[in-house]
């Protein structure tokens, strides 16, 4: 094939619509090329084998050729989808529009998703051994994707029986064990229990082989009637199922106390199937003794669980919300938090006339995500602005995770009622700690005056920073002294 292509090289050269055509030959000579061990298998090293392996937390192991061949259909098909409910690996950003860079993010680029459909459609080559790259290396012991944990504290085990309805209710409070206070870099929640996911026995719900679909959690002081201290209550990021690490910003770190108690009175456990027992286990990584956080949580409400409306049998029903900065703001990261019928949701700031889409992602509820923005495009945005999320919502036969899509639905607990919240991270700033971002993000980016970037209004308009008073008025004094000199002689 490449050398016809060659041939017809100098014939196509002069023409602008020659050259068209022969794009298409080139990229199929290219694909014709593609290998297993040369181009597929450093994509499932890097996107797929951590969880697809032999005691891995996925349904088949996709590290050796002869494990993967089979199903290279069945990857194309999970991979094209890309950013809805169902695509592999599980990471739904959408990839044209909004801010692009974000920490930990196993998607795939245009390049490989092409690899994949030619490999899978010409044949699943094997390629030559020695392509492949040096297998992993993977240590069962360690289920911490955020790094192994200073602390760890586990909840009781429950048990929800095959077939049972879903529960909603409170769990004992644990004791955190900790003998001083320290301050929180990330924390990471993962299910234990007795399900053997290599037999693939359990049925598809929601989550999977998991029990827990989410526990809203805090901990806090208990008086001596076990209710929760109010002004010693520090919350935490909601555990759902399938949930990646929080780890919030360097500067601000959350606190956990001495002698404080996990505290939760809102856990949903549903069935997966199969009578199982589990419990979670909450890994915390500490900031080193004596670190003080430079910048406040940012509490606000970002979200409509009230006058939520969505009509049986209709797709791309929206949802909207808003909310008013009042101090300067970095969003960390972008959680979208639906129920069943969501598909995706964009968050928009709104800034003077400027309407800005920040972040697009598709939505699964089998496998709920947060978007850590990295730290150079991590949004800054000034007090005064508007947040917008819009939620887009299917309520048809088309979503697989709607039971039945006749019933209209509106807020509510179940899987099959309804939320709207974005439950991202964020840290406030005052005006000098704002402007010192600001300058950092010039620095770091290269920006000139004239230069935009997504998500920080004001970093191309230095002349907003504040102004050096004393430095002004020494130059103005020196000015007058120079005047007055030159006057004098």
């Amino acid at each position: 094939m490449l050398n016809t292509v060659q041939l017809l090289i100098p014939r196509l050269m002069p023409s602008g619509l020659g050259l068209l055509f022969l794009l298409p030959l080139l990229a199929q000579a290219q694909n014709n090329d593609v290998t297993f061990h040369k181009d597929i298998e450093p994509i499932l090293q890097r996107s797929c084998q951590n969880c697809h392996r032999v005691g891995g937390v996925a349904p088949m192991p996709l590290v050796t050729y002869d494990q993967v061949a089979p199903f290279a259909g069945l990857i194309e098909y999970k991979t094209q989808l890309r950013d809805r409910a169902g695509a592999m690996p599980p990471w739904y950003v959408e990839k044209d529009i909004g801010i692009q860079n974000f920490k930990n993010d196993p998607s795939l680029n245009d390049d490989e998703l092409a690899k994949i459909s030619a490999w899978a459609r010409n044949g699943t080559p094997q390629g030559d051994p020695a392509d492949a790259p040096e297998p992993l290396v993977f240590d069962d012991s360690l289920k911490w994707t955020a790094g192994e944990p200073d602390l760890i504290v586990s909840t009781n085990e429950v048990t929800k029986l095959a077939g049972t309805p879903d529960w909603w209710g409170e769990i004992d409070r644990v004791p955190v064990g900790l003998e001083e206070d320290r301050y929180v870099k990330s924390v990471e929640i993962v299910e234990v229990n007795d399900v053997d996911n290599s037999a693939g026995t359990g049925r598809e719900t929601v989550g999977g082989r998991y029990i827990f679909h989410h526990m809203i959690w805090s901990t806090a002081d208990l008086d001596e009637n076990g209710r929760r201290i109010e002004d010693s209550v520090t919350s935490w990021p909601v555990h759902e199922v399938g949930r990646n690490p929080d780890i919030f910003d360097p500067d601000g770190g959350r606190l956990l106390r001495a002698g404080s108690y996990v505290y939760s009175d809102s856990v949903h456990l549903h069935s997966n199937g199969l009578d199982t027992t589990g419990h979670l286990e909450i890994g915390f990584r500490f900031h080193p003794v004596g670190y003080e956080p430079k910048y406040e949580r940012a509490i606000l409400g970002l979200g409509n669980g009230v006058d939520i409306s969505i009509a049986g049998n209709e797709k791309d029903q929206e949802l909207h919300a808003y909310t008013v900065l009042e101090e300067h703001t970095k969003i960390i990261t972008f959680e979208p938090h639906l129920h069943a019928p969501g598909e995706r949701m964009c968050l928009e700031a709104i800034w003077g006339y400027t309407v800005e889409t920040l972040s697009c992602v598709g939505y699964d509820h089998n496998w709920v995500r947060g978007y850590p923005y990295t730290d150079e495009s991590a949004p800054l945005l000034p007090k005064g602005t508007i947040l917008h999320i819009v939620g887009y919502m299917n309520n048809t036969a088309t979503n697989p995770n709607v039971p039945d899509p006749r019933n209209w639905q509106g807020s509510g607990n179940r899987s099959v009622t309804n939320m709207f919240i974005d439950l991202g991270i964020r840290v406030t700033m005052n005006d000098d700690q704002f402007h010192e971002e600001m300058a950092k993000r010039r620095q770091v980016l290269d920006l000139g005056p004239n230069d935009h970037v997504i998500g920080c209004p004001l970093c191309g308009a230095p002349l907003v920073a504040p102004i050096d008073e004393t430095a002004s008025s020494s130059a103005d004094e020196e000015g007058q002294s120079t005047e007055a000199q030159s006057v004098g002689d």
